[in-house]
C-alpha cells in the first residue's frame, strides 16, 4: 500500500475542502469517511434545513397570497414530495464531491480511522484493515448533538435535527427544547408547515450570542406567529400518555406539563473527538473534547492538523471549509493562515439574522469608541415590495475613522445580504466607502449603503434631525 502525502479524516465542509485543495496542489490524498459524503452539512443539516424552510416559507406565502390579490384553495403539504425535494439536492451535491474526487484522484476509503501510535493510523473498512503512515493527517471528523438525561433520542417521538428533517409527517404540536438557532429554524420552519411549536430555554433570552436587538425582532415575529417561547424554563422529564408525550417543565411559574406528539432536542453539539485515538498520536485536546489548533490549523503535533467543529468554535460549515483550506495549503508549504476577523454568521429564521464582525457592544468592551448607523427596512422600497418590512440593517464603526468593524442584519434576505458587509470588514473599508458606493434601485443591499450614510449622519430616507 502506498502511503498519501495527506489523510484525511472525515469528509464534512472541512474535509472535503481539504482533500480537494491538498489534491489541487499536485499532493496524493486518501480520505477516510464512515458516513456520507458531505458530513451533516450536505446530508442532515445546512442544506436539507434550507429546503425544508424554503418550502415553509413559500406554504406560508401562499396561504396569505390573498393580501396580494392572489386568489387560491387550501393548503396542503405532501410530505413525500417534499421529502424528495429535499433528498434529490442531498444528492446532487453529495454526488457532486463524490465526482470531485475521482477527477483529482482521491482514494476514499469508506470506514473508521483512529491513531494506532506517532504518524500510524488504522483504517477498519468492509473489506479489512488498512495501515497507513501518511506525511500529513488533517482530522475533520464534526460534531454531534448534544442529548439531555431523560431525553434520549431515538429519531422517532424523540427528536435530534436529523430526526426532525427525516419526519415522513407533520407533528401536530412541536416542543422544542433549546432557544438556539437550529432549535428555532426548525421550529417556525414546522410552525410554518401548520404544526403547534412551543419553545422551552434555560435562558432568559431566545438566541444566546446573539445581539438582543437583532433577536428581540425575530422573537416577536415568533409571538406573531403564535409560537410559545418558555424563557427561563428547563425541561425536567418526559412520560407517555396513550399518544400523547407529557413534558414537565419548570420556570418562573413553577412546574408544568406541556402535551405534545413530538420533542426536538437542540441544546447544542459537542466535537467528535473521541475514540480517535488521539492520545497515542500525542494530540491534546480541552476540556470540552476540542482540539487546539493554530492559526494554520495545526496541532500541538505538527504533523497532524484539525478543522471543523472539532476544532472549536464557531460550530460554521463555511469556517470548516476555510480551515479545511488553509490547513491543506500548510501541509504544502505555503504561507496561509486564519484570519477571523470576519467570519460571517447567518440564521434562518424568520425573519433571518446575519451578522459579521464586531457588534457595539463588543467594540466598547475593547475600548473602541464607535459610531454607529441603523435603516430600516419599513423605509426600504424593496423591502416594501416584498412585504417583508420588519427589521434593520446596522453598521458599526470605528469612530474618526469610520472603519467598519461590524455589520449586522436581521430581516428579508439577510443571509444574502451580509457578504458585502463581510468584505467591507474584511478589507477595513470605511463608511464613506459603502455611502459612496453606488447600489441599485429599488434593492435591499441599498440598506447597507443607508446605513453606513446614517452613520455619517446624512441620511435621506430617515429623518435624522436637523
Amino acid at each position: 500500500m502506498v502511503n498519501p502525502d495527506v489523510l484525511v479524516i472525515g469528509a464534512g465542509p472541512g474535509g472535503y475542502g481539504a482533500a480537494l485543495r491538498a489534491a489541487g496542489l499536485g499532493r496524493s490524498v486518501t480520505v477516510v469517511e464512515k458516513g456520507e459524503l458531505g458530513g451533516v452539512c450536505l446530508n442532515v443539516g445546512c442544506i436539507p434545513s434550507k429546503a425544508v424552510i424554503t418550502a415553509a416559507r413559500l406554504c406560508d406565502r401562499i396561504r396569505n397570497a390573498a393580501r396580494y390579490g392572489i386568489l387560491t384553495g387550501e393548503v396542503s403539504v405532501d410530505a413525500g414530495r417534499l421529502a424528495d425535494f429535499k433528498d434529490g439536492i442531498v444528492r446532487r451535491l453529495t454526488g457532486g464531491v463524490g465526482t470531485l474526487f475521482e477527477k483529482h484522484g482521491i482514494r476514499l476509503l469508506r470506514g473508521e480511522a483512529v491513531f494506532a501510535g506517532p504518524g500510524e493510523v488504522r483504517v477498519s473498512t468492509p473489506g479489512g484493515e488498512e495501515i497507513l503512515r501518511p506525511g500529513s493527517t488533517i482530522v475533520a471528523t464534526g460534531s454531534r448533538p448534544i442529548e439531555i438525561p431523560g431525553f434520549e433520542v431515538d429519531e422517532e417521538r424523540i427528536l435530534s435535527s436529523t430526526g426532525a428533517l427525516a419526519l415522513a409527517g407533520r407533528p401536530g404540536r412541536l416542543l422544542v427544547i433549546g432557544g438556539g438557532y437550529i432549535g428555532l429554524e426548525l421550529g417556525i420552519a414546522h410552525r410554518l408547515l401548520g404544526s403547534e411549536v412551543t419553545v422551552v430555554e434555560v435562558l432568559d433570552t431566545l438566541l444566546p450570542g446573539v445581539d438582543p436587538e437583532l433577536s428581540r425582532i425575530v422573537a416577536r415575529k415568533m409571538k406573531k406567529r403564535g409560537i410559545r417561547a418558555r424563557l427561563g424554563t428547563r425541561a425536567l422529564e418526559v412520560r407517555e400518555e396513550g399518544d400523547d408525550l407529557v413534558v414537565v417543565v419548570e420556570g418562573k411559574r413553577g412546574r408544568e406539563e406541556v402535551r405534545c406528539d413530538r420533542i426536538l432536542v437542540t441544546v447544542g453539539r459537542r466535537p467528535n473527538s473521541e475514540g480517535l485515538g488521539l492520545d497515542r498520536a500525542g494530540v491534546r485536546t480541552d476540556d470540552r473534547g476540542c482540539i487546539p489548533v493554530d492559526e494554520q490549523c495545526r496541532t500541538n503535533v505538527s504533523a497532524i492538523h484539525a478543522v471543523g467543529d472539532v476544532a472549536g468554535p464557531p460550530l460554521l460549515a463555511h469556517k470548516a471549509s476555510h480551515e479545511g483550506i488553509v490547513a491543506a495549503e500548510a501541509v504544502a508549504g505555503l504561507p496561509s493562515a486564519c484570519d477571523w476577523t470576519a467570519v460571517p454568521a447567518v440564521i434562518f429564521t424568520d425573519p433571518e439574522i446575519a451578522s459579521v464582525g464586531l457588534t457595539e457592544a463588543e467594540a466598547r468592551a475593547e475600548g473602541i469608541e464607535v459610531v454607529t448607523g441603523k435603516f430600516p427596512f419599513a423605509a426600504s422600497g424593496r423591502a416594501l415590495t416584498l412585504d417583508e418590512t420588519e427589521g434593520f440593517t446596522k453598521v458599526v464603526a470605528e469612530k474618526g475613522t469610520g472603519t467598519v468593524l461590524g455589520v449586522h442584519i436581521v430581516g428579508p434576505e439577510a443571509a444574502e445580504l451580509i457578504s458585502e458587509g463581510a468584505l467591507a470588514v474584511e478589507m477595513g473599508a470605511s463608511l464613506e466607502d459603502l455611502a459612496l458606493t453606488i447600489h441599485p434601485h429599488p434593492t435591499l443591499p441599498e440598506t447597507l449603503m443607508e446605513a453606513a450614510e446614517a452613520a455619517l449622519g446624512r441620511a435621506i430616507h430617515i429623518y435624522q434631525g436637523k
